[in-house]
């Protein structure tokens, strides 16, 4: 297969669709809510999603050492689960309601992280993938071990670099943190509390 067709089925297609299962999940039950007339309950979807995304963390705080319990491997499969859940409760509470500008652009920067998470997976599984291949290429030529170590260098090198994309991740993480706190904040400040 050539590699623009693999890299295309492999990396973007899957890329593309988890972000369109995101949004047309979240259009679909919004759109179903109102038929439904049950908006009401699209408004609560906010609190849930944000527990997921927070429980996400686990992940994070795993591979910080501040918790020590789980395995870093299934963790993480749970952070990319809860989170990808999280936002999708989130976006619904959303809804398509356009009445609060502090309120999108947490939305925003969450689609924007989700966005940044699934980069960085599908970089860091295609950059691993490679440096596999060329390895085995090279065992299966008898090559040394300090020969093998010499002519993977580079893609060893790419390897760790791509391993850095959450120097990216994190700031996004972030700025969706303070904004969605914000909107929290926000809420509480201004809800009708009579």
């Amino acid at each position: 297969m050539p590699l623009q067709a693999r890299l295309l089925r492999h990396e973007v297609l899957p890329f593309v669709l988890y972000m369109v299962a995101l949004i047309a999940s979240a259009l679909v039950i919004d759109a179903a809510l109102h038929l439904l007339n049950l908006v009401w309950i699209g408004r609560w979807l906010g609190i849930p999603g944000v527990l997921l995304i927070i429980a996400s963390f686990g992940y994070s705080m795993r591979k910080r050492k501040l918790i020590r319990s789980g395995q870093p491997a299934t963790l993480l499969r749970w952070h990319e689960g809860l989170a990808w859940a999280g936002s999708l409760l989130v976006l619904v509470h959303a809804g398509i309601h356009f009445n609060a500008i502090l309120a999108w652009l947490a939305v925003g920067a969450m689609l924007i992280n989700v966005a940044s998470g699934l980069t960085g997976k599908f970089l860091l599984a295609r950059s691993k993938r490679r440096l596999d291949e060329a390895r085995q290429r090279m065992r299966d030529q008898d090559l040394p071990a300090d020969e093998l170590a010499e002519r993977t260098y580079w893609d060893t090198m790419t390897y760790d670099a791509v391993k850095k994309w959450r120097v990216i991740h994190m700031p996004i993480t972030l700025a969706f943190g303070v904004l969605g706190v914000a909107h929290i904040i926000a809420t509480f400040l201004f809800w009708g509390w009579k």
